[in-house]
């Protein structure tokens, strides 16, 4: 017999203004359904926000950072904020790049700055980083390359079949929301990823459309993607569950 196990969001933003006025039921909903959030930054602001939301309930797990497309924000008070606040953030995210939120060379590289100065950070001490790496893949693994991190998550997977392979090459998790719900795509890439580099995701509140009708995702999406996986991967729920509990765990280093 199974105990029970923790589903863990690895990516959801409850920072986010969309969740503000709910997260009392929210933090209610994961206490009574087993679920632990991963709660990823946007900026500085949206990192003070998570900080207090990790204060709020030992279930959100605050991960702070500078997402590629807040990339002009002020570097230098997030290292600090990071810095200060190691002992109390499980990682660092969301960081990454993305060429469709710039306009040219420089903005990417600015882009390339935060990311790899970030990075530097999360080496120094020891914590995980939640990556968005929408068509960036090829240069994102150049970069990790020269890092040594302890859990590298590349959150809402769309690359290729080779890149996957190279993810995996590298110790790269990969991360599968909603989407693959419906998406044959997402299922064959899943069916792709190894056991034990398989984590689940919301990315709340972006919006799913079939069965999701377009309502913002909550940690409640979760169990519905759990049981896909599962099913995809000929496992009982149970099954699934543990396995991605024990992902999640070598993810953030417990």
């Amino acid at each position: 017999m199974y105990q029970m196990a923790w589903l863990t969001d690895a990516h959801i933003h409850l920072s986010d203004p969309e969740y503000s006025g709910d997260m009392e039921y929210i933090i209610t909903a994961m206490d009574k359904m087993k679920m632990r959030a991963c709660c990823v930054s946007m900026d500085n602001s949206s990192s003070l926000s998570t900080l207090e939301l990790g204060k709020r309930s030992p279930l959100v797990l605050p991960f702070i950072g500078i997402h590629p497309e807040k990339a002009d924000d002020d570097l230098d008070a997030m290292i600090s904020l990071v810095t200060k606040n190691s002992d109390k953030i499980s990682g660092i995210g969301e960081i990454g790049l993305d060429k469709t939120y710039v306009s040219d060379e420089q903005g990417f590289a600015r882009q390339v700055k935060v990311f790899q100065e970030l990075l530097l950070l999360a080496e120094k001490l020891g914590k995980p980083v939640s990556i968005h790496s929408r068509k960036t893949l090829d240069e994102i693994f150049s970069i990790l390359s020269s890092y040594s991190i302890p859990g590298v998550l590349l959150h809402w997977f769309s690359g290729s079949k080779k890149q996957l392979q190279q993810a995996m090459d590298l110790g790269c998790f990969v991360s599968y929301g909603p989407a693959m719900v419906y998406s044959q795509d997402k299922q064959v890439l899943l069916l792709q990823t190894s056991p034990d580099k398989i984590l689940l995701e919301t990315d709340g509140p972006v919006r799913f459309s079939r069965c999701f009708g377009f309502k913002s995702a909550q940690i409640t999406f979760l169990p519905s993607v759990l049981f896909c996986a599962a099913n995809l991967l000929g496992k009982s729920y149970d099954e699934m569950l543990h396995a991605i509990e024990k992902n999640m765990n070598s993810y953030l280093g417990v």
